[in-house]
């Protein structure tokens, strides 16, 4: 399927690893003209080399902590600088650390808050204006299935992320018609966040081994993780206007492993 964003710009924020790194993969790969961030320079050059791989557009690695606010501005600016403008805003982050409540101090809160939701407020402010000039500008929020339901030993993921989609659900409107914000609410895929939560909750005892966290992580109808690039292309479909009638939604892609109706 041609999604029709070949010669588009796309800024996709820590997309050095993981599943932001596969969201700009797949909009590369279909001809997208992408910018790539992370905060680490030399793991962002090999992530932006890989994607060149497959790319059809340009691929251009902006490092940058998306944590801070003069960071994020010049980001968007240098997209705006190298391609004229910002079609497609994917906004990715790293996850907070695992714990339970009571291993958490205010530092560690307010820590995850300014990631997870400052960054996008502040992508998002300084991204409308070039995302709103033409009629097919998009913002795709990567959270995290615990939006939905609650995972144990994540409470600051859970927590926190509910209000990205509350964020998502409101530029939804105030950005219409020119801009559509979706979220996507990934399950467990196979990326290093993962390899690190299994190995975490091993060091407190909650499994016997590494194979047997990953096991269980594949808690789906499926019966297996997910691999990233089945996420990505979740990423582009919604980034193109082959998705054009939706909006404000936030679309699970963990394998069926939610519970929730809704």
């Amino acid at each position: 399927m041609d999604l029709h964003i070949e010669g588009n710009a796309a800024l996709v924020t820590a997309s050095s690893s993981g599943l932001g790194k596969a969201s700009a993969k797949a909009l590369a790969r279909e001809g997208a003209n992408v910018v790539v961030n992370g905060r680490d320079a030399d793991r962002l050059a090999e992530a932006a080399a890989e994607i060149r791989d497959v790319a059809s557009g340009e691929v251009v690695a902006e490092a940058g902590d998306i944590t801070d606010p003069a960071d994020v501005s010049a980001l968007v600016e240098k997209t705006v600088d190298r391609f004229g403008g910002v079609d497609h805003l994917v906004t990715s982050a790293g996850g907070p650390p695992s714990g339970a409540f009571l291993d958490t101090d205010d530092e560690d809160w307010y820590d995850a808050y300014d990631l997870l939701v400052m960054s996008v407020v502040r992508l998002a402010r300084e991204a409308a204006p070039h995302l709103r000039e033409g009629a097919g500008g998009t913002i795709v929020t990567i959270t995290s299935r615990s939006v939905k339901e609650a995972i144990d030993s994540l409470v600051l993921s859970n927590s926190v992320r509910m209000s990205v989609v509350g964020l998502e659900k409101t530029l939804s409107k105030e950005f219409a018609p020119e801009v559509r914000a979706n979220a996507v609410l990934p399950g467990a895929h196979e990326t290093a966040r993962i390899r690190e939560l299994v190995e975490q909750a091993v060091d407190r005892g909650e499994y016997d081994s590494y194979e047997e966290g990953v096991t269980n992580w594949a808690d789906n109808p499926l019966g297996r993780v997910g691999d990233p690039m089945e996420l990505g292309d979740t990423v582009a479909f919604l980034s193109s206007p082959r998705s054009g009638f939706i909006t404000g939604a936030a679309v699970p892609v963990d394998g069926g492993s939610s519970q929730s109706n809704l």
